[in-house]
């Protein structure tokens, strides 16, 4: 009889131990705050990350994220399904903090606009006077294009292509990273002044439209061009302009996609892409709050080539790589507005058939 009831118990014991295992493991899942945001889709490998998602989890929040292009953020997606929007620029940032009447954004990281290149091209340049060193000088380099140059007739050119001298972007209309290239081009095209009236939008558009026409078609996401860049190489791709986030995060990774032949240049002018979150709860706070202060999402972010408040962290990856950690002649894009109307003119006058 003895054994029968200590086995009893023990059954018992053991089934209520399941039983609370259960419970707990159900109540400590239910404990995770789901927090759903947009973003751009440069962001997405972050936030699939593991260790992302796990950094979260311990702060009890789960976020998920959906992907859009900024510019689509900002006008077209429907934000009453997110309590966070995550574009790529600021002027898209403020007119979304704007809208949804917001108290507050964080930007947590940013990238500045970068030009992914090739040795010859570089050398070539260099001699043409538009590149010294790691920099691309936009003044010059608007000169070349409004004289219609080829590489051909460029001076000691060994990249002998029938092409005019041209930066590979997306396209203005879709894409962010091309709204950038616009916002550093129409800057010097406005004499070295951000575009802030209806005139200068106008002069501005008028002298950049060739940037963007005389390409034909353009990728919608940055993604695509700088893949070509890295799987077909110079014959296609010469000159792509791209986040140096990309190129940086596949320096960090070492997975042998950047040989020894590629090259980045920083524009000069150059305009950086701030990463901005907009929350419109309170656990999306948390998410803005956590990206920006906590010392493991900065970590991870610069593993992704992102730079953060905290420059040690991008620093000390970028040790003995041709990236600079000391950006000098960085302007501001203009403000969403003006933006706007400079694509819309660009659209209008000179890509629409």
């Amino acid at each position: 009889m003895t054994r029968r009831w200590i086995g009893a118990v023990l059954a018992l014991l053991l089934g209520g131990a399941v039983v609370a295992a259960l419970v707990l493991g159900n109540r400590e899942g239910s404990e995770l705050t789901v927090v759903r945001g947009v973003i751009g889709s440069e962001k997405k490998p972050f936030f699939d990350d593991p260790q992302v998602k796990a950094a979260f989890e311990k702060h009890g929040l789960r976020v998920e994220v959906d992907t859009a292009g900024s510019r689509e953020i900002a006008g077209s997606v429907d934000l009453a399904k997110y309590a966070f929007a995550f574009p790529s620029s600021v002027p898209a940032a403020e007119k979304i903090k704007k809208d949804r009447g917001a108290t507050v954004t964080f930007s947590p990281f940013y990238s500045p606009m970068s030009v992914a290149t090739f040795e010859p091209i570089v050398a070539t340049l260099t001699q043409a006077g538009v590149v010294t060193g790691e920099t691309l000088d936009v003044r010059k380099y608007l000169d070349l294009v409004a004289q219609g140059t080829r590489w051909d007739a460029l001076p000691g050119s060994t990249y002998r292509a029938r092409k005019r001298v041209l930066l590979t972007t997306t396209d203005v209309r879709t894409s962010n990273s091309a709204a950038m290239y616009l916002a550093m081009t129409s800057y010097v095209a406005n004499g070295d002044d951000v575009v802030k009236s209806a005139d200068q939008t106008a002069k501005a558009a008028e002298a950049v439209a060739p940037l963007f026409l005389d390409q034909g078609y353009s990728e919608s996401t940055t993604e695509a061009p700088f893949e070509d860049y890295l799987a077909v190489g110079m014959g296609k791709t010469p000159m792509v302009v791209i986040y140096e986030a990309q190129y940086a995060a596949r320096l960090f990774a070492a997975d042998g996609a950047i040989r020894p032949e590629m090259r980045l240049l920083y524009p000069s002018p150059t305009v950086l892409s701030k990463h901005t979150l907009v929350p419109f709860d309170e656990p999306a706070t948390r998410v803005g709050r956590l990206l920006t202060e906590d010392p493991e999402f900065a970590a991870l972010a610069a593993r992704y080539g992102f730079r953060t408040a905290n420059p040690q962290v991008f620093a000390d990856l970028a040790k003995n790589t041709p990236l600079t950690t000391n950006l000098v002649n960085v302007v501001e894009p203009p403000t969403y507005d003006h933006l706007e109307q400079l694509i819309s003119l660009i659209e209008e006058r000179y890509l629409k058939p």
